[in-house]
C-alpha cells in the first residue's frame, strides 16, 4: 500500500459508485415511492431502516443512468418507462455516492421478481445457497418511506418531495 509524505498509509481503493431509480406514483393522500428489502440471510429479519431504492454498483466510465435502469430491471423484474429526472447525488457515510433519477411510475411491488446470489450458509457450513437480491417491494408514502429507507438514501425523498409537489 502506498505511503503519504506524513507516513501514513493511503487507499488506492477507488471509490464506490452506485446508480438507483426512484419509482414514485402520486396519489389522492401525497406521493408514494417504490422501495426493496434487501434478499438473503442476514436481511431477513431486518426492517426499519434496511430498505433502498432499487440500485446497484458501477464502475467509473460506465453510463450510470444505463446500470440505473439495468439495475432496476435486475431488482423488480419490470422495465422503465418514462423520463428520468436526474436527482442530485447522495454521499453515503461509506463514501459511497449514489447518482438517482425519479421517474413517475407504477408496478405491482407484490410482483417484483429479482436476480439471485450465492453465498455459503451457514457460515463455515461448505453449503452454498442461492437468495434474491430483494425478497420483496412495498410502495409507501414519503414519512413510512423515510423510516424504511437506508439513512444515507433519505436525501433523495427530500429532493424527490420538493421536486414534484
Amino acid at each position: 500500500m502506498p505511503v503519504s509524505p506524513s507516513g501514513c498509509f493511503v487507499s488506492t481503493m477507488a471509490k464506490k459508485l452506485s446508480a438507483g431509480i426512484v419509482l414514485y406514483r402520486k396519489r389522492d393522500t401525497g406521493p408514494e415511492v417504490l422501495l426493496v428489502h434487501p434478499g438473503g440471510p442476514f436481511w431477513a429479519k431486518k426492517d426499519d431502516g434496511c430498505w433502498s431504492i432499487p440500485k446497484g454498483e458501477y464502475l467509473e466510465g460506465e453510463d450510470p443512468l444505463k446500470v440505473a435502469k439495468r439495475e432496476f430491471y435486475e431488482e423488480t423484474g419490470s422495465e422503465l418507462d418514462g423520463p428520468c429526472v436526474e436527482l442530485t447525488p447522495a454521499k453515503q457515510s461509506s463514501g459511497k455516492m449514489i447518482r438517482a433519477w425519479a421517474v413517475e411510475g407504477d408496478l405491482d411491488a407484490a410482483s417484483i421478481r429479482s436476480n439471485s446470489f450465492s453465498m455459503e450458509w451457514p457460515p463455515k457450513s461448505g453449503r452454498v445457497q442461492s437468495f434474491p437480491e430483494v425478497d420483496r417491494g412495498l410502495w409507501c408514502e414519503l414519512p413510512l418511506a423515510r423510516k424504511k429507507l437506508l439513512p444515507g438514501q433519505r436525501v433523495l425523498l427530500d429532493e424527490l418531495e420538493r421536486r414534484i409537489r
